[in-house]
């Protein structure tokens, strides 16, 4: 558990028409840098209170303290400095002495987050993005990758897929390569070869080459024997990339029949491939 300084009272909560008690509300501002700031617009009675984070299916939590911001509000940090592990944290708020209430979200001003490049110190790129669960809950995605390696456009030809990318907390290599590897069990792991432009890269994935299943996609900025690095995209405001970016699937003849092919992102918002059989037409 981490928790940072002391805090302050906790204002009278608001309470609904039907006399139930409103759930407690929190705008989220992202900076640059990786923090965010959280203020409390619906609140709980007079006593000390935090904004609790909570890694979800684990009893990790990170304790902030709220403090008057003013307008009635209380406000709690998040800085970047502060290590908040990979994983999805729900949001909490907690008067001393009473069981946390969950927040709901309020106003997201995600817009330093677009486009964003990191400083990557330390070799290491942490993410925190803010969004709203599909119960109306406020939850925090993040990301701590190190080193990383940022997708960038996919260009998607006949029975191609070109990839285009930067390294975080790394230096590319003449001999660096990218790795497709099957998720199979014991299943294959190809090598192409990347171009480098600084920390930019580019590679080419043929169709072709697949057999049908799914298919991570790594770069090797060293060389084959360097350590590998997950594609993936992260440096936005798009906590979940999987039902937003979309991609049309190819069609491919190949020595093992026809298939149909395409990227994809995970939950993890990591760069995949996923190859399928076509029944003959």
């Amino acid at each position: 558990m981490t928790t940072l300084a002391a805090s302050a009272d906790f204002p009278a909560t608001p309470r609904r028409a039907t006399g139930t008690i409103a759930p407690p509300r929190a705008d989220c501002v992202a900076d640059s840098a990786g923090g965010l700031t959280f203020d409390v617009t619906d609140h709980g009675g007079p006593a000390p209170a935090h904004l609790v984070l909570t890694l979800r299916d684990t009893a990790e939590n990170v304790r902030l303290p709220l403090t008057p911001a003013g307008d009635g509000r209380l406000r709690a940090a998040l800085p970047s400095s502060v290590r908040l592990p990979e994983g999805r944290w729900d949001a909490f708020a907690q008067v001393a002495g009473e069981e946390p209430r969950r927040l709901t979200p309020g106003l997201n001003d995600l817009r330093s987050l677009v486009d964003r490049v990191p400083g990557a110190s330390g070799g290491s790129v942490s993410v925190r993005i803010p969004y709203a669960t599909k119960h109306g809950n406020l939850t925090v995605r993040s990301w701590l990758r190190a080193p990383h390696a940022e997708a960038g456009e996919l260009l998607l030809t006949d029975g191609e897929l070109t990839v285009h990318g930067r390294v975080y907390g790394t230096a590319l290599t003449p001999g660096s390569v990218a790795e497709i590897r099957s998720r199979a069990d014991a299943g294959p792991v190809l090598r192409t070869e990347v171009t480098a432009h600084g920390d930019e890269f580019s590679f080419r994935v043929a169709y072709e080459d697949l057999e049908a299943g799914r298919w991570d996609l790594w770069v090797r900025p060293e060389g084959e024997d360097g350590l590998a690095v997950r594609v993936a995209r992260l440096l936005d405001d798009v906590a979940d990339k999987k039902p937003i970016f979309t991609y049309p699937t190819a069609r491919v003849d190949t020595a093992r029949g026809r298939i149909a092919a395409g990227p994809y992102y995970t939950d993890n918002n990591d760069l995949a491939l996923l190859v399928t059989p076509v029944a003959a037409e």
